[in-house]
């Protein structure tokens, strides 16, 4: 059916301190111009902090501030005669996990005037009681989802 050649699935390799891979790619969207060690020191450097805060493993905190802040359903612009409409589609569990870690970031670098890791161990703390910034664009993706979910008949016939 398809003329596009098949995207090959992406080998990741594990993260130095944890040997996980789902850690080495949440590093990799922290990394900026190619500097992962300086990544990987914030990272770990933010685990730390997470650990003395809530006393917990700083992993199973990161895990489930990923799995509050990961969306299930997402809006795409689709055009239907002239007329564009926001229609909701199902998040496949990749993009998912890749939204979650861009939302995190993203919501840590708006954050001005103290250290990274200081900011990144605070938003994942808040992510993983369903608090902050990234967990609330997750729950407003949620909230446009639904209000539109009258165009969803329109998602059929196009991949997620």
């Amino acid at each position: 059916m398809g003329r596009r050649k098949k995207v090959k699935k992406r080998e990741w390799n594990p993260d130095p301190v944890y040997g996980r891979v789902d850690v080495a790619r949440f590093i990799n969207h922290i990394m900026r111009k190619g500097k992962k060690s300086l990544a990987q020191r914030i990272f770990y450097k933010a685990l730390e902090i997470v650990k003395k805060e809530t006393k917990k493993d700083p992993i199973l905190v990161w895990e489930e501030a990923i799995k509050n802040v990961s969306p299930k359903v997402e809006v795409r612009a689709r055009r239907i005669g002239g007329a564009t409409y926001q229609v909701p589609f199902e998040v496949r569990p990749e993009r998912s996990f890749s939204l979650a870690c861009r939302w995190i970031i993203e919501t840590v670098r708006n954050k001005k005037g103290r250290p990274m890791f200081e900011k990144l161990a605070e938003e994942i703390i808040s992510a993983a009681s369903k608090k902050g910034d990234a967990y609330n664009k997750k729950e407003t993706m949620h909230k446009t989802a639904e209000a539109n979910k009258a165009f969803a008949h329109f998602a059929w016939g196009k991949k997620t």
